[in-house]
């Protein structure tokens, strides 16, 4: 047993995520046998992923402000704190905070047997997806 080291927090990559986005590691795998990912993740007024999807699928456990997500079909989600999300494997969706306020949630992933496949990254989200359909 150990007392994993804090790793710094990182700011998420313009190609991905529009706004600022910052992440936080609690787990990753220590070994190939594992798959298992957990981070914090702190998303700025407005800020969003861009359409990305999950090889294995996705939980999301919103801790602070209020999230939006929303999925190809135009559905939008309003998720509060204490609330999960689960998007199913292969689910293109995004992530947003509401316009008022940070948000925060915490995401748990499975790796995918190639791991650089475990989230496929796509287009930024547009305005007219922002509001749905």
């Amino acid at each position: 047993m150990q007392i994993e080291p804090r790793k710094p927090t990182v700011k998420n990559p313009p190609e991905q995520f529009a706004g600022d986005v910052w992440l936080d590691v609690i787990a990753a795998p220590h070994t190939d046998d594992q798959r298992m990912t957990v981070a914090t993740v702190r998303f700025a007024p407005g800020a969003r992923t861009a359409w990305h999807s999950h090889a294995r699928g996705q939980y999301l456990r919103v801790t602070a402000g209020v999230a939006r997500f929303g999925d190809r079909e135009g559905n939008i989600l309003e998720v509060r704190p204490g609330e999960t999300l689960y998007t199913p494997p292969g689910q293109e969706h995004w992530h947003a905070a509401g316009g008022e306020g940070f948000m925060e949630h915490i995401i748990m992933m499975e790796s995918a047997d190639d791991p650089s496949q475990s989230a496929v990254w796509a287009e930024h989200v547009s305005d007219e997806d922002l509001a749905g359909r």
